[in-house]
């Protein structure tokens, strides 16, 4: 359920109108780019340019509202440590009057920017990217930069200098045990208002997060060196610009380890590997962005820059109490409908005639608008705010199910009549669209890097490839990736082979099947992230009446009078159409959707493995639940598999009457696979809201932001899935909601 309210759909139509005027071209004859962003200033990581649509900074706020915190290591456990956060500024102002005292020459030198060496002059990153860990106990990832070449020295280079401390121990954060006390997130590439300082007599109580990056150059420092690989040039009309990837390979031990990484001598950031034994601590998100018609200001709360940040925040002060070693993307890592608003795709977006639409050719104008849109939204999204900073100190592990499917390229991408996704403009989108997905998230060029997914052909090891997509032009991408000696991930790519009628290919199926039949018998626990839930309330009806040739509504938008939001502007077709036909639920998928479920069922039983779905979509919480007909209980059931949703991290909650319309059709009972002795249902999580009160009502739906967090429990072998729920609009705090999954207690075989 995409649709924000009538009211954004007004908006958003108000918006295209006023984009639709504004297109014209410059004095060099060219049409002027709705957004296009420049390199950042003076070489420097910092920017100061805004995400497209997002109202001006504001200075940052001193201090955020003192919360409580859910343990993050059981539910039982009521911790509440009054957490003070501060954005690196604020956290200085002590400090700056300690400095007032130095001679000048000092306060300069402790203020001064770091400065790459030779120079780099960044259009983004750095950006960190985990693969897998090898049998070898090899941590497998990847630094990428994107850099401007009419303002950087190339005479070497550049170069990734990653280091760590064998004996180092990674500490308790002090805010778990200590209440009122501040922590600072440090300096960072996307931060403007952050400042690089040298230590200083540090605030009494306070714990910095730039700690472990302090100890560098420690005797026994374990240190590496990486030249870039060149693996794309964008030639725009700003001049080129060059994408540079540096692998890196670390050799796990008995410890969790900080490593500390810089680019050409610049500032140093860090991130965390866990211990050889250990199974990983990681966060999930979804949506992060907004649907058109929006209005941001409403999610911004006090002394935030906009409404991307809060819960940013909060996910990344979760990570500087016990850090995450992964970021999963579950969809949506940023959302592109405004590549509709570009001047250039103005009369193709315009065109009424569907026989003309359909045999729009793309002109090479039009071709170097959606490159330079791409290019540009993706170095505007990445390198802004808390996002920002949770892409370079978190290594990310992204997927592409849903990221094609609504906002990347456009809404409901894959799920439009064949004759409309093969037309000259859509495959163009969604070819390009999917192109530089592969290249800003997962650091592949395919072009370089080759279409071989064989044992030690491809840079990226946990890498699946699937066959070509009728529509993008390349084959999909999944990744089976290492998240501890117990438990493994899979990134099911249900994008680049998607049709109406399907989600993947059988061969695609079947590589990802024999994949994981060839994990080791110590993996208990699969997680299967899919872009859209497996196990949610259906959705029949309103997809009949959306459906239906003679909806009188379709019939009254189509005639431009009213109700001109309810159909989409492609083919005129109800705008919730598309959506309801990417649900695994719907009347097109449900056949792969329970054969897909039973194949999983059959491997959980051969294999014991615990197998639990991931997904987004929906912008609200839940938990489906799919289970064996009947009173067996969970951890000798081989048939328990529970569908964690978590969504939105940014973008706003559906209106109160469609959380509660999906919340009445939760309690509906499906019959769909008894056959196969298999009961659905939605789980009661959600008792009390975020401050306490009781809910009467709806307990399987929660509408408020969200993320989660994931982490192995070692005494009991269970997943913990801990769903951080937004305690207020704006105030970048959250209250966890805590599901877990048994390991599986059952012996292996038919």
């Amino acid at each position: 359920m995409d649709s924000t309210g009538w009211r954004a759909h007004k908006r958003a139509q108000e918006d295209d109108h006023y984009y639709q005027m504004q297109g014209q071209r410059g004095p060099d004859g060219r049409f002027v780019p709705v957004a296009e962003v420049g390199p950042l200033p003076d070489g420097s990581f910092a920017s100061g340019f805004p995400i497209p649509g997002v109202p001006p900074s504001l200075p940052p706020r001193t201090r955020y509202p003192s919360t409580t915190h859910h343990s993050r290591h059981s539910s039982s456990d009521t911790r509440s440590s009054h957490v003070r956060s501060e954005t690196a500024t604020s956290m200085v102002r002590t400090d700056s009057a300690y400095m007032a005292q130095l001679p000048p020459a000092e306060r300069a030198r402790m203020q001064k920017a770091p400065r790459t060496d030779p120079y780099l002059q960044f259009m983004v990153g750095p950006l960190l990217r985990y693969d897998t860990v090898d049998e070898n106990g090899l941590w497998h990832g990847a630094v990428m930069i994107v850099t401007a070449d009419s303002g950087s020295s190339y005479e070497h280079h550049p170069t990734l200098t990653y280091q760590w401390d064998p004996e180092e121990r990674v500490q308790p954060r002090a805010g778990q045990q200590n209440a009122g006390l501040a922590f600072d997130l440090g300096p960072h590439p996307a931060d403007p208002h952050s400042t690089a300082m040298s230590p200083v007599t540090p605030v009494s109580g306070s714990f910095n997060y730039d700690d472990y990056k302090a100890r560098s150059c420690a005797i026994g420092d374990q240190t590496q060196r990486v030249t870039g690989q060149e693996i794309y040039v964008y030639a725009g009309i700003g001049g080129t610009f060059t994408f540079w990837r540096f692998p890196i390979q670390i050799q796990l031990g008995n410890a969790e380890l900080c490593i500390k990484y810089s680019i050409n001598r610049s500032v140093q950031l860090s991130f965390f590997v866990p211990a050889i034994n250990q199974n990983m601590r990681w966060a999930t998100y979804s949506c992060n962005g907004f649907s058109a018609g929006v209005n941001q200001e409403e999610f911004k709360g006090p002394g935030f820059k906009s409404g991307y940040d809060p819960m940013w925040f909060d996910l990344l002060r979760e990570h500087a109490r016990e850090p995450f070693h992964v970021l999963v993307g579950g969809g949506d890592q940023l959302y592109c409908d405004s590549l509709t608003r570009e001047p250039e795709m103005q009369d193709w977006i315009h065109e009424t005639k569907s026989s003309v639409k359909l045999t729009y050719p793309v002109s090479p104008e039009m071709s170097a608008c959606i490159d330079r849109f791409f290019f540009n939204h993706y170095c505007a999204s990445f390198r802004n705010g808390a996002f920002a900073r949770a892409n370079s100190s978190i290594p990310m592990l992204n997927m592409c199910g849903k990221y094609l499917n609504k906002h990347a390229m456009i809404d409901g991408y894959g799920s439009y009549p064949d004759d409309l996704q093969s037309s000259p403009v859509f495959v163009a989108i969604g070819s390009r669209g999917y192109f530089f997905y592969l290249l800003f998230q997962c650091f592949i060029n395919p072009y370089i890097d080759g279409l071989d997914d064989r044992r030690g052909t491809h840079p990226f090891k946990s890498l699946i490839l699937g066959v070509r997509g009728p529509y993008v032009g390349l084959p999909s991408h999944s990744f089976l990736s290492y998240m501890g000696p117990n438990v493994r991930i899979l990134m099911l790519d249900c994008r680049a082979e998607r049709r109406k009628d399907r989600v993947c290919s059988s061969e695609e199926y079947r590589k990802v099947m024999e994949a994981i039949s060839q994990m080791p018998p110590h993996v208990e626990h699969l997680i299967i992230q899919l872009g859209i839930p497996i196990a949610y309330p259906r959705m029949v009806f309103m997809e009949s009446m959306m459906d239906y040739k003679l909806n009188p509504l379709t019939a009254i938008a189509r005639s431009g009078h009213a109700l001109t939001g309810f159909i989409n502007k492609f083919n005129g077709e109800p705008e919730l159409l598309d959506d309801l036909n990417d649900h695994w639920t719907a009347k097109t998928h449900k056949q792969e959707r329970n054969w897909f479920i039973q194949q999983l069922q059959g491997i959980s039983r051969m294999k014991r493995l615990r197998i639990t779905f991931l997904s987004g979509d929906v912008h609200c919480a839940a938990v489906g639940v799919l289970k064996t007909l009947g009173g067996i209980p969970p951890a000798v059931d081989h048939r328990y598999m529970l569908n964690v949703i978590t969504s939105a991290i940014v973008n706003t909650p559906p209106p109160v009457a469609v959380i509660a319309m999906v919340s009445t059709l939760a309690n509906k009972t499906h019959k769909t696979l008894h056959h196969a002795e298999t009961d659905e249902f939605m789980m009661p999580l959600f008792t009390h809201d975020p401050d306490g009160t009781p809910r009467d009502k709806n307990k399987v739906i929660m509408g408020r932001r969200n993320w989660c967090a994931v982490w192995w429990n070692r005494n009991s072998g269970e997943m913990v899935f801990d769903i951080r729920v937004e305690k207020g609009k704006g105030l970048g705090e959250s209250v966890g909601y805590e599901v877990r999954t048994p390991p599986p207690q059952w012996a292996a075989g038919p």
